[in-house]
């Protein structure tokens, strides 16, 4: 067995379609009708279109209490990887992407940052 999915939740599929891909420069690879009001939005590293895919899942309200819990803890809802964490964010705050930890070692090895992906999501950046 292998991940092939992770999800996150999101009130606004467009406004993280534009986040996903024009900030963070990953790529579509389905975007179709899912339900009502709803598509199965995914993206993917261009360095690896094949590889896991993040679906951007429209929140209705139990969702948006989970998100707004690990939120409140400082939980990220996933964790992105980076060769260089302090380039990238610098990069991204160019962008006027707004981060709550700035990049640092950490004691597990490697450093983190964490963001706000403007979709109601913190989003940790790490490199090894």
């Amino acid at each position: 067995m292998r991940i092939a999915l992770t999800s996150i939740f999101v009130d606004d599929q467009d406004q993280a379609e534009r986040f996903y891909t024009e900030i963070l420069g990953l790529q579509i690879k389905t975007n179709a009708p899912y339900g009502p009001g709803e598509r199965w939005l995914t993206v993917v590293s261009p360095e690896d279109p094949d590889g896991v895919e993040l679906v951007l899942h429209l929140a209705d309200e139990p969702a948006r209490v989970f998100r707004h819990a690990s939120r409140a803890i400082g939980r990220p809802a996933i964790s992105l990887s980076t060769d260089d964490c302090q380039q990238d964010a610098t990069r991204l705050k160019a962008e006027g992407v707004v981060f709550v930890r700035e990049p640092a070692r950490m004691d597990y090895g490697g450093m983190d940052a964490v963001f706000d992906d403007t979709c109601g999501n913190l989003i940790n950046l790490h490199q090894d």
